[in-house]
């Protein structure tokens, strides 16, 4: 290996997963949280909820190129996994929310997503007993509100906490847990490959944005946030934690498979993609091995599917 043991340290799980001062987890914002999470009644067609993009079974996302909203609208973008969004620096592909309880909140009130006015809500849910119990156990000052629906929300979200992978066995000292393909992957990672130049920390993701070069990309990105002409299509660094689970991958779905994506950068990008990032190399040089390495790699950071029992939701 090359690694040298602070690059290791880099890569493990902190003790704690990250928390929102205003809003301590508790059981129950939490049990109220996956409630909202997964009630279609969430949005204004009372037919998609949380769940219904951020599927448990599909890797907490969608197992679609790009996200169906309401009205079965196609949006331009595809759906981001939940898994590990309490360690994000910043949410959405563009960056637009820096809090989970921001993030929340979003996609409830985006007219092509489920397209609900958050007062209109509020007095929904007020209607349901069952819920009236549960804010009122979870946020007992706050009782119902816009506030407390993302606050909630957020809760739930920061336990979709990826599990332990062969990766993380091997970073504790189990020398069996990567096979020598794997191992061979990780060399190829840090080094050749140039992949922890964005892929970094334990959460594998710099929380940064970068255009990396992808094909017929029309959507302005960070830019739209932030103003830079180096941020013009330029998207977050995805976390590559159970990336087996959430293909297909980059923000416009545009590869259903890890090795498409490899390919990608190995040849640097397509050249006509405006403003690169210049972490990307114009060629990686890679060998067919190295690539079945990589890939295998990349699996490797995958651990058990987050298990969830699925609520029953309060009746009104």
């Amino acid at each position: 290996m090359t690694a040298t043991f602070d690059d290791l340290v880099t890569y493990t799980r902190p003790d704690e997963v990250p928390q929102a001062d205003d809003n301590a987890t508790t059981p129950e914002r939490v049990e109220l949280g996956k409630h909202l999470f997964f009630d279609p009644r969430l949005s204004g067609s009372n037919f998609i909820s949380c769940a219904t993009c951020h599927n448990p079974a599909l890797g907490w996302s969608d197992g679609q190129p790009t996200a169906i909203g309401h009205g079965m609208q196609v949006l331009g973008r595809a759906t981001p996994t939940i898994i590990n969004t309490a360690y994000q620096k910043f949410q959405f592909w563009d960056g637009r929310a820096t809090t989970l309880e921001e993030q929340a909140l979003g996609p409830i009130v985006a007219a092509g997503e489920m397209n609900q006015p958050l007062d209109e809500l509020v007095a929904e849910l007020k209607a349901i007993p069952g819920y009236v119990k549960m804010f009122n156990a979870a946020y007992p000052e706050e009782g119902i509100s816009a506030s407390s629906i993302g606050k909630a929300i957020a809760s739930f979200e920061r336990t979709v906490v990826s599990s332990e992978s062969d990766f993380d066995r091997w970073l504790k000292g189990d020398t069996k847990a990567l096979t020598k393909e794997e191992a061979w992957g990780f060399v190829v990672f840090e080094g050749k490959g140039n992949c922890d130049a964005c892929h970094s920390g334990f959460n594998f993701t710099d929380d940064k944005f970068h255009n990396i070069g992808l094909k017929g990309v029309t959507n302005e990105g960070r830019y739209a946030i932030e103003p830079k002409a180096s941020l013009k299509g330029a998207f977050k660094t995805p976390t590559l934690r159970n990336i087996a689970l959430t293909a297909p991958y980059m923000h416009n779905g545009a590869y259903n498979t890890l090795e498409e994506v490899v390919e990608h950068y190995d040849t640097g990008g397509f050249k006509n993609a405006g403003t690169i990032s210049t972490d990307l190399k114009s060629s990686l040089e890679l060998t067919e091995r190295d690539k079945k390495a990589l890939v295998a790699f990349m699996k490797a950071l995958t651990g058990d599917p987050v298990e969830i029992t699925i609520p029953r939701l309060p009746v009104q």
